[in-house]
């Protein structure tokens, strides 16, 4: 019989399952409330929208829909984003700037890529997206941690990781943010730390990987304005990738993602993609434009930030009411998560399977954390559970949290 490991290329043999598939797996059992997941609430999809833009798409272009289309992306998209870049976050890009992706995980998997050789140093966040994580790790790099605040990555840290492996000569490649309620502390990056990323972007020549998922999904208060924008502004530098995906706003079916980046990086990109899938789905790439087109895309998002504000609130409430003092957790102005820090000597990672026998799931903070930190933290879904799921999912957590604190 074949040795399968033995004869497994480099890159499958450095990949390893996400930790989140893997603990969903445990949450199939039935009764769980599960805050694992990151998935949108189904209750708001716009099924009524696809079945009618669905009908629209093959009535005029049906031809189109169901044919290959460019590597690049349809143009009908790639001019509905342009349109929608200016309006929402007063950027002026061309089509030589946008690749659509086939969602953001491809995008993420283009970049490392094109940037990656083994061995080569790549700045993260503490904690970070994992699937970035996972993907950046099958091309071999080596992970930098930079420690995060409140209000994000912590910029001095951030300069003095940069200005030690220039020191060092290392081939440093790119910083890798999700600056909008990030996936996983739900933390925003302040305006002012952003400016400051800009800054060591051009004095280090390192490219900034901006992972905007979350970014439209804003409850309350001011949205700073993207990495990509400033550093435009300072006509400086070129930088800056960012990566847009509809998966969140939208539907994560469809696997719509977008990269917005320098015509030279987008060139190289496309080839890339010629290797993987030759072109994004054409039919729901059609759908995606008609979502932006129609004015759907800003009816719908209201809608669906009214559902997440109330679930986060009440989650917010619930931890309030029924955590014991010693357990903090932050309070994301958007997006899909919220972050609950433990005492020191708690671990999460240990106290999973007594929260699956009380039928509640978390993701465990570790995963998110390149360095193997943060075994006190947790990582909490608000926007898939019902109201329900909430109140009664915190209450058997918080059960599960004061027994492990009683014991000495």
């Amino acid at each position: 019989m074949i040795d399968l490991v033995k004869n497994l290329a480099t890159a499958p043999r450095r990949t390893k399952a996400s930790v989140i598939r893997e603990l969903l797996k445990l949450t199939n059992k039935p009764g769980v409330i599960s805050f694992a997941g990151g998935l949108p609430d189904p209750e708001v999809f716009p099924y009524d929208f696809v079945v009618d833009s669905v009908k629209r798409i093959m009535d005029k272009k049906g031809r189109v829909a169901l044919q290959y289309g460019p590597t690049e992306g349809l143009p009908e998209l790639k001019d509905e984003f342009i349109k929608f870049l200016e309006k929402e976050e007063g950027i002026k890009v061309k089509h030589e700037n946008l690749l659509v992706t086939t969602a953001s995980q491809q995008a993420l998997d283009i970049v490392g890529r094109l940037f990656i050789d083994a061995s080569d140093p790549i700045i993260v966040e503490l904690p970070s997206y994992m699937g970035g994580l996972q993907v950046f790790k099958s091309y071999g790099c080596d992970f930098v941690g930079v420690r995060m605040t409140e209000d994000g990555i912590i910029t001095t840290e951030l300069e003095e990781k940069l200005k030690w492996l220039k020191n060092q000569d290392e081939h440093y490649k790119f910083v890798y943010i999700v600056p909008d309620f990030q996936n996983p502390s739900g933390v925003t990056l302040s305006e002012k730390k952003r400016k400051r990323v800009v800054e060591l972007s051009e004095e280090y020549n390192v490219i900034v990987v901006e992972d905007s998922p979350y970014r439209q999904i804003r409850f309350e208060g001011k949205a700073p304005n993207m990495i990509y924008k400033m550093d435009k502004e300072t006509k400086k530098t070129d930088n800056i990738i960012s990566i847009f995906t509809i998966s969140k706003t939208f539907a994560p079916g469809l696997r719509i993602g977008m990269i917005l980046a320098n015509e030279q990086i987008i060139k190289k990109m496309v080839i890339l993609k010629q290797s993987l899938d030759l072109c994004t789905s054409s039919l729901n790439q059609l759908i995606a434009a008609d979502f932006f087109a129609t004015g759907e895309f800003y009816r719908h998002i209201e809608k669906v930030k009214k559902v997440y504000k109330e679930k986060k609130d009440a989650m917010l409430a619930c931890l309030e009411r029924y955590m014991p003092e010693g357990v903090t957790w932050t309070k994301p102005e958007g997006g899909l998560f919220l972050w609950v820090k433990l005492p020191e000597h708690i671990s999460a990672d240990d106290m999973f399977e007594e929260a699956i026998k009380e039928n509640v799931a978390y993701v465990i903070g570790s995963a998110f954390h390149i360095d193997g930190s943060g075994k006190n933290t947790m990582r909490l879904n608000f926007s898939y559970p019902t109201l329900y799921e909430i109140e009664e999912g915190i209450k058997r957590l918080a059960k599960v949290v004061k027994k492990r604190m009683a014991i000495k």
